[in-house]
């Protein structure tokens, strides 16, 4: 039986970026949740997907609207990162955001963010696999991603070397 701390160590050695799934209510309740698990999908048709814990009620409440935007967070937003993987109710008090395209809220000095709708949600083990069909998306021209590692948060530096 693999022990699930030694598992949580082992796959931190793989880093990852910060973003913060935001999305609204008909009646204009802002909701949003951090997550350490996005990734793109599929180039044709453009999909992405996070993979949120089973029990997340800010996914659940996310789910509800059928549609999210990822916000991307550059280094400078650890702060945003914190506020929401908190439990609270008042996760935007403070946060200085706006409205993208689809008319969710958009962190600002967000590195990059995605509007999606839910195309799909699967069942996996303890947590669900959200597929979001992107809508528009943009992203900064400066400035660095928040990234997560070995249990700690870390800005990109060092080698910049672009991919072949």
């Amino acid at each position: 039986m693999i022990d699930p701390r030694h598992f949580r160590d082992v796959l931190g050695s793989y880093p990852t970026g910060v973003c913060v799934v935001t999305s609204q209510t008909q009646a204009g309740e802002r909701l949003g949740l951090a997550v350490g698990s996005f990734t793109s999908i599929s180039l044709d048709p453009p999909l992405v997907g996070f993979l949120p814990d089973k029990r997340s009620r800010s996914w659940a409440r996310i789910a509800e609207t059928g549609r999210f935007c990822v916000n991307v967070l550059g280094s400078e937003q650890l702060g945003h990162c914190r506020r929401f993987a908190t439990r609270t109710d008042h996760k935007f008090e403070g946060i200085s955001h706006g409205a993208s395209p689809a008319g969710l809220p958009l962190l600002d000095d967000a590195h990059a963010w995605i509007d999606c709708d839910v195309e799909q949600v699967i069942e996996i083990g303890d947590h669900l696999l959200v597929v979001g069909r992107v809508l528009s998306l943009e992203r900064r021209d400066d400035g660095t991603p928040l990234v997560f590692y070995r249990g700690g948060y870390h800005t990109l530096s060092g080698l910049d070397e672009p991919a072949a």
